[in-house]
């Protein structure tokens, strides 16, 4: 049976984070599956007993097989305003993955130019700008490492499709678990070794500092790794 519970990192009037599991969804799509977007709604009907539709505006959006923070609105002015601070980039965002190749240095800064496949969803990547590509930035540093695996911090300085997944699989350090970027085996789960760590942001409307973590999944590998952290 599916398990329709939503991890509550943080909330208030205005916006609602969840610490995302593998597998779940986002937003509906045509697996039918319920989304976080639905199980959220029922949440906030749930909890502050409120009659009709309840009000949730999708900031942003996880890829499926990835874990970690997502962020809601609870209100239209806080969609808006988070919008904006995501387009200017005035959002630090922090991701942890897990790698089965150790990358070529401890710490580096990626620039590529990505451009997106529709038909495939798949990004790829240029060393120079083609016809419908966009910039694609992060930087990376190793954090710790088994006999067989790496994890790797990765802030993003801009949000492409499949950003973190395509500018690793070009250094030759595929996210463990992605088929589609490389990885020679799937998880068993279905999962990737791409988890959304931290959200860092000046609250739009109360405007405090707000700063999110969520804990990484609890497989055997990610405790192993990120215990010491």
């Amino acid at each position: 049976m599916m398990d329709l519970s939503v991890d509550v990192l943080y909330e208030d009037n205005h916006l609602i984070a969840i610490n995302k599991r593998p597998s779940q969804i986002v937003q509906s799509d045509k697996t039918g599956d319920p989304s976080l977007a639905i199980l959220l709604k029922e949440y906030i009907r749930k909890k502050y007993d409120k009659p009709g539709d309840v009000y949730l505006g999708i900031i942003h959006r996880l890829d499926r097989p990835a874990s970690g923070i997502v962020l809601f609105a609870r209100t239209s002015k806080a969609l808006t305003r988070m919008n904006k601070l995501f387009r200017d980039g005035r959002i630090e965002k922090t991701y942890w993955v897990i790698t089965g190749v150790a990358p070529p240095l401890n710490e580096d800064r990626l620039d590529h130019y990505l451009k997106k496949n529709e038909k495939q969803n798949k990004s790829y990547v240029f060393l120079k700008p083609v016809t419908g590509s966009k910039l694609a930035s992060l930087e990376y540093r190793l954090l710790n490492h088994s006999d067989r695996y790496f994890l790797l911090e990765v802030r993003l300085l801009t949000g492409r499709h499949h950003q973190i997944r395509c500018q690793l699989a070009h250094i030759g350090c595929p996210v463990k678990g992605d088929l589609k970027y490389g990885f020679p085996r799937s998880n068993r789960d279905g999962s990737i070794g791409l988890h959304a760590r931290s959200l860092s942001f000046i609250h739009p409307v109360i405007k405090e500092q707000v700063v999110i973590h969520a804990s990484p999944p609890e497989d055997k590998l990610w405790v192993v790794l990120t215990n010491s952290l």
